[in-house]
């Protein structure tokens, strides 16, 4: 099938209410469905926890188990504060078109909705990830040519 007709097949998708498309062409056969299509209530995203750790300890040495807990808790990664633009299929990251190119957004970067942040690419489809919401880049969590997956932080629009 002709790159150009699966492109237009996929902007019709996203532009329609359509939630998936099934075409067959002589022996090719495409399938595309709408990543929004999914029921948000069949999602499940487990968070990594922290794991107290136990040390033996002599037993005059009964606070030594809070005390080691303390650091502990005060090296976990801050939340990203601001609206947080997720990956919405598993692929690999890029930050601009081509190798060489230049990336679609930098930290610091305004966005309106509908610009482009970044490309990933599934099944050898480059599919261009759009801003969900204007404002202005403030983080980018992912590196260029990082596999990624359904659900990951991408960017941090402030």
């Amino acid at each position: 099938m002709d790159l150009r007709k699966l492109k237009t097949l996929i902007d019709l998708v996203a532009e329609s209410d359509i939630a998936e498309l099934e075409v067959t062409e002589g022996e090719s056969k495409v399938r595309i469905v709408k990543s929004s299509a999914l029921p948000q209530n069949q999602m499940v995203m487990m968070q990594p926890q922290a794991i107290p750790q136990y040390h033996a300890a002599p037993a005059g040495a009964a606070a030594a188990p809070v005390a080691a807990a303390a650091p502990a808790a005060a090296a976990a990664p801050a939340e990203p504060t601001g609206h947080i633009v997720k990956s919405p299929m598993v692929g690999t990251f890029y930050r601009s078109s081509a190798p060489g190119a230049a990336a679609f957004v930098e930290v610091g970067a305004v966005v309106k909705e509908g610009d482009t942040l970044c490309i990933i690419e599934a099944m050898k489809l480059l599919n261009e990830i759009d801003a969900d919401k204007s404002g202005t880049i403030t983080q980018i969590l992912v590196e260029n040519g990082q596999p990624v997956e359904f659900g990951q932080p991408l960017f941090v629009i402030g």
